[in-house]
């Protein structure tokens, strides 16, 4: 490695910016939710939000009991966001200048009233970006990351009031659009914290201004 990525992660195993957990974007990760919050099942607890004077998630207390997603009431704008959430981090991380696909089919198949899909993006200090919208109704958004991209939130945004299943959501690294349209649905892989827990770092043979480094990663579980 050249010598700035080595000092970034020989910040990040010793922990000099904090104490971690540390986010591993894997590019050929086809869905970066949690499975069950991919597949819509489950209680809703910490994998969804809303205005809980506008949206109720129904779910059973089993984890294969499908979610369902009550809009009760809208404000005055007309319109009202449902959440995925990350279990650890503000939002699922992302690197700046990726390209991601977002789409809810679930929803889309299910009739519900949703704007195009959409995502906000956040900066490593949770500050707003910007937001991404598809160009079209019923069809998975493409967009790249901006720059100082940390976080994405995806989200679907209600323009009536209904009840409906979740069902599948999909978020994956990538243009994986024409999959989706075609009827895949990649099932939930997560994007789980890690810790580092081994280190190691020596030059490269023959070439001083490179390393070799060595990362030993635990997975962080959180309750």
């Amino acid at each position: 490695m050249q010598r700035d990525d080595v000092a970034h992660l020989d910040r990040l195993a010793r922990r000099v910016d904090g104490p971690g957990p540390v986010a591993v974007l894997d590019p050929l990760a086809r869905n970066l939710l949690a499975a069950d919050q991919a597949a819509g099942l489950g209680p809703a607890g910490g994998k969804w939000s809303g205005t809980a004077s506008e949206i109720t998630l129904y779910g059973g207390t089993g984890p294969y009991v499908n979610t369902t997603v009550s809009v009760e009431a809208l404000p005055a704008s007309g319109q009202t966001d449902l959440v995925w959430r990350h279990p650890s981090f503000h939002g699922v991380p992302v690197a700046p200048g990726q390209t991601y696909t977002w789409w809810t089919p679930g929803l889309v198949a299910a009739g519900a009233s949703v704007l195009n899909a959409r995502v906000a993006w956040y900066d490593v200090a949770r500050k707003w970006i910007s937001t991404s919208v598809a160009g079209a109704p019923g069809v998975p958004l493409v967009a790249s990351a901006p720059a100082n991209a940390a976080y994405v939130w995806p989200h679907a945004t209600f323009t009536a009031k209904g009840v409906w299943p979740l069902g599948a959501s999909v978020l994956a690294a990538g243009d994986i659009a024409a999959a989706l349209l075609a009827g895949e649905l990649p099932p939930g892989e997560g994007s789980p914290p890690f810790s580092i827990t081994r280190y190691s770092h020596a030059a490269t043979d023959g070439d001083g201004a490179y390393r070799d480094i060595g990362l030993e990663l635990v997975e962080v579980v959180t309750a």
